[in-house]
């Protein structure tokens, strides 16, 4: 069984937060450091995932209404004011995880979280992901939880490596979870939120999604 991860817009009825201010770091040094010199090194958020639990993970994650950019599997570009809900689906197109955070958290920061909490829930083979995954701290996580990571490789690096032909048969499968998304936002009443705040866009998206869910549980017994 395959888990196909995306990510998708949740627009808001609301003007983006405004983000506190935060005191500003020193600049770094540059060029290399002196001898005996020992810079600090700070963790970025994925490798700090690494040895947190699913629920720390999660608090970290922010949940303002902000402005989010975003790219579709056309390539086009879509800008909104709101949140976004992290989503894993089954190769039937249930929903068996979601996370809304901010619009302006990358997808990759919430990959790892999710993919732990998919796992204690559901048994799966495969985790398909698009570019924005491309991290080897995913690869990692998805491997120690007994999965194949298969992820649309990042065209920026000049030695990417195409994802093998075998690969690329499964990585199809990943349609379900554009599909999903559509469905969820046309069908159940997730593009127009007529509420605002975090807490009221959470609990009106995840009444969509458990409908969505039932709806979809039905259609191979009514089909």
């Amino acid at each position: 069984m395959h888990i196909s991860r995306d990510a998708t817009e949740i627009a808001a009825r609301q003007r983006s937060t405004s983000k506190p201010k935060v005191p500003t770091a020193p600049p770094k040094k540059r060029g290399r450091p002196k001898k005996g010199e020992v810079r600090e090194q700070v963790p970025t958020r994925l490798q700090k995932q690494l040895s947190q639990t699913v629920e720390q993970a999660l608090s970290e994650l922010p949940r303002l209404c902000e402005k989010g950019t975003k790219t579709d599997s056309k390539g086009h570009w879509h800008f909104w004011v709101g949140w976004k809900a992290h989503i894993d689906w089954t190769d039937g197109g249930l929903p068996v995880n979601v996370v809304m955070t901010s619009a302006a958290i990358h997808d990759s920061q919430v990959a790892i979280p999710l993919a732990k909490r998919t796992a204690q829930r559901v048994t799966s083979l495969y985790d398909l992901m698009d570019s924005a995954y491309d991290a080897k701290e995913i690869k990692q996580v998805s491997r120690e939880l007994g999965h194949v990571p298969i992820i649309d490789p990042n065209r920026r690096p000049a030695n990417s490596i195409p994802l093998e032909p075998a690969s690329v048969l499964r990585f199809r499968e990943r349609s379900v979870a554009e599909r999903g998304n559509s469905r969820l936002k046309d069908e159940f009443g997730c593009r127009n939120l007529r509420v605002r705040g975090h807490a009221k866009a959470h609990l009106h998206v995840m009444l969509g999604v458990l409908a969505l869910f039932a709806d979809q549980l039905l259609k191979p017994l009514t089909g």
